[in-house]
């Protein structure tokens, strides 16, 4: 099935499927691309730009101060993002912050991606440059595709455009400003994926749509074989459970995901497990 111009077979699917293929309206302010995202550096302590690392250094956590966060700040995307995420959170650290925004990020390229092979047969080019993106908006992330380009739906060209397209990246911009584990980043886009996976699976089943439940569950399958995912927890269908944890059992009234390695919240050190 070639792809429409509008994606429109991602509409019924939901909030994280849907990609906006059409500009945003004149009046919403300029929006920066993922590209730019994930090229934000924070400058060095005299103020020059800061190298691009092979290796992110462990940057000392700062506290926040949530109630002295507003929700609409300028600054570089990135930051914005971070800054909204902990402001809506309460996140007691800045890393718990930028583990949920991550994920929450994870979980809309992997639906996107996911649901396009499935249900095209192919996925558009998610290029970083080619998506706008409102860092300040509320989840599921806001995301807008300025060219709808065709490349193929397999295994490699997911893993290609995804995770070393975007959440590579994002994980080195995340670590050059925090100390957020390697091994949590990559459980968090397992446990994206896994869940993108389990709700196109619902929706298939519920549909008749047998072809794409099971090009949906082998294309996930031959994903989790991939040096970044595997090992990150066990698969078994479309039900995961993780190796990991994300931390959002440290944000205020929260506890441990469905797929989380604990059953419960630890007592642990005051920085707790770091995936």
């Amino acid at each position: 099935m070639d792809l429409d111009p509008d994606l429109a077979a991602l509409r019924p699917l939901g909030g994280y499927f849907v990609l906006r293929t059409a500009p945003p309206t004149a009046s919403a302010p300029s929006l920066p691309t993922l590209a730019e995202a994930y090229g934000d550096r924070p400058p060095d302590a005299d103020g020059s730009p800061r190298a691009h690392p092979q290796a992110p250094p462990t940057i000392p956590e700062a506290p926040l101060t949530v109630p002295d966060f507003p929700l609409t700040v300028p600054g570089p995307p990135l930051t914005v993002r971070l800054r909204r995420v902990a402001g809506a959170l309460r996140a007691p650290e800045a890393r718990v912050a930028a583990s949920v925004a991550q994920q929450g990020l994870a979980a809309r390229l992997w639906s996107v991606a996911l649901g396009c092979a499935a249900l095209y047969g192919g996925l558009p080019d998610l290029d970083p440059r080619l998506l706008l993106w409102d860092p300040d908006g509320s989840a599921p992330d806001d995301l807008w595709l300025t060219e709808v380009r065709a490349r193929s739906g397999d295994a490699a060209t997911l893993a290609e455009s995804v995770l070393h397209g975007h959440l590579e990246p994002l994980a080195e911009a995340l670590r050059a400003r925090h100390p957020v584990a390697p091994g949590l980043l990559r459980g968090n886009a397992a446990s994206a994926l896994a869940g993108a996976a389990r709700q196109l699976d619902h929706w298939a089943l519920a549909h008749g749509r047998t072809d794409v439940s099971a090009r949906s569950r082998a294309l996930t399958a031959e994903l989790f074989t991939h040096p970044l995912l595997a090992g990150t927890g066990t698969l078994t269908g479309t039900a995961f459970r993780r190796r990991s944890c994300c931390l959002y059992y440290r944000v205020p009234g929260g506890g441990v995901c469905g797929d989380c390695c604990f059953t419960r919240p630890p007592r642990s050190s005051p920085r707790g497990p770091s995936g």
